[in-house]
């Protein structure tokens, strides 16, 4: 991957086909370059072969001023095929587990949502949705090209049933009183179309819709920049969601950081009358743009650091492993492929263990295997999981040091 960071002085306009998708302008502000990106983060490979010869993309990364949007407006959908093979389930982690159960225990108390129906697009496996309807006796309905039937397992949810399919007007008589849809906008190259097609659905009816998506503001601030990825073309930050929503026709219930601030949601219902825009009180648009404009300079330096820090350790023979076989990790590694100095990478998802990393070839192994490995370092890519890895390495007696990116 040869990633490279430009100065976005000023603004570059762009044709028709370059234009924000969330508010149409053409004046924006191209900051970054990443070529030949894995295509998937999330689809790993039965062979270390077949994962180095993994397709790959350009990313050309563009921030409007007029709405606080970011997108990478080189990306091609023709590139995108979603399967039964993507897996990105966070669910095994006992820290995300309990944010999980948080956030439905919030929804349903907020809501009222107890004996109700619940619709989740984009479920993935499914962990959400069985959560929340288990908590409030909810009756549910899941849409992901992705979703693995599982008859045992799905035996146990009899009031939650799964359709491997994208969720649209085919689906239009399913009842809802909650629509949930979780790291998916920003997998879609027209988010726009799709928020208007989905208040076509809804029609007369008025759920409340919870969207939950990476926030831009901790990619650049908190320079979360191993989350650049082919797969998200949308960066939003709340000025991007609100607009996007109040816009294409609903009000804004409620807008806030989650996990740690590396997740952005939105709770909104279909206006019933005109809305008034608010998203411009939701965004220092010019401590943005400095935040853009400063990104450049902080990434190199960031990657400066870690490849001098991986240098240092395969120099001095030591060993070390990244902990976390998701976007984060995929990048981290697929950045640093050159230097070779690490050789696993480590994940509790039992669907990860003995795949291969896209681009890079690293094989993904269970956290036992490290009591034989030994490893010296253990390379944590999102250190909000940092507690709960040190616990694991203590359990199995690994005496690793343990850093975070």
């Amino acid at each position: 991957m040869n990633y490279s960071a430009t100065d976005p002085s000023c603004a570059q306009p762009m044709t028709d086909s370059h234009s924000c998708p969330i508010c149409g302008s053409g004046a924006v502000y191209h900051f970054m370059d990443i070529q030949q990106a894995p295509v998937y983060c999330n689809v790993l490979w039965d062979t270390r072969e077949a994962a180095i010869a993994a397709p790959r993309g350009d990313i050309a990364l563009g921030y409007c001023p007029a709405c606080g949007h970011v997108y990478n407006y080189a990306f091609d959908s023709s590139l995108m095929d979603y399967s039964q093979e993507y897996e990105n389930s966070l669910h095994f982690s006992e820290r995300f587990q309990q944010y999980a159960n948080d956030l439905a225990t919030r929804l349903i108390e907020r809501y009222d949502l107890r004996g109700r129906n619940i619709i989740e697009i984009g479920c993935g496996k499914g962990d959400f949705l069985r959560q929340i309807c288990r908590l409030g006796s909810n009756r549910g309905i899941g849409f992901d090209k992705s979703f693995v039937p599982d008859p045992v397992r799905d035996a146990l949810d009899p009031n939650v049933r799964f359709v491997v399919d994208f969720f649209g007007a085919a689906y239009a008589h399913e009842p809802a009183d909650l629509i949930v849809c979780r790291h998916v906008l920003e997998h879609i190259e027209r988010p726009r179309a799709f928020i208007e097609d989905l208040l076509r659905v809804i029609g007369d009816r008025q759920p409340v819709v919870y969207f939950e998506v990476p926030n831009a503001l901790w990619t650049l601030r908190d320079l979360g920049i191993w989350d650049i990825i082919y797969e998200h073309c949308s960066y939003f930050s709340p000025a991007s969601l609100v607009h996007l929503f109040e816009t294409a026709g609903f009000e804004t219930l409620d807008v806030r950081e989650e996990f740690g601030g590396q997740f952005l949601a939105i709770e909104a219902r279909p206006a019933s009358d005109g809305v008034s825009l608010s998203a411009q009180a939701r965004l220092d648009f010019d401590r943005m743009m400095r935040d853009v404009t400063a990104f450049g300079d902080n990434y190199r330096a960031k990657v400066a650091h870690w490849r001098a820090r991986l240098g240092d350790l395969a120099s001095q023979r030591r060993r070390a492993v990244v902990w976390g076989a998701g976007s984060k990790g995929v990048t981290f590694l697929n950045v640093f492929r050159d230097q070779g100095a690490i050789e696993y990478v480590v994940d509790i998802n039992p669907r990860k263990q003995g795949k291969y990393v896209a681009g890079s070839g690293q094989r993904v192994v269970e956290p036992a295997f490290l009591r034989s490995y030994e490893p010296d370092v253990v390379i944590v890519m999102n250190a909000i999981y940092i507690d709960e890895i040190r616990r694991m390495l203590a359990a199995l007696g690994v005496a690793a040091a343990v850093e975070s990116v």
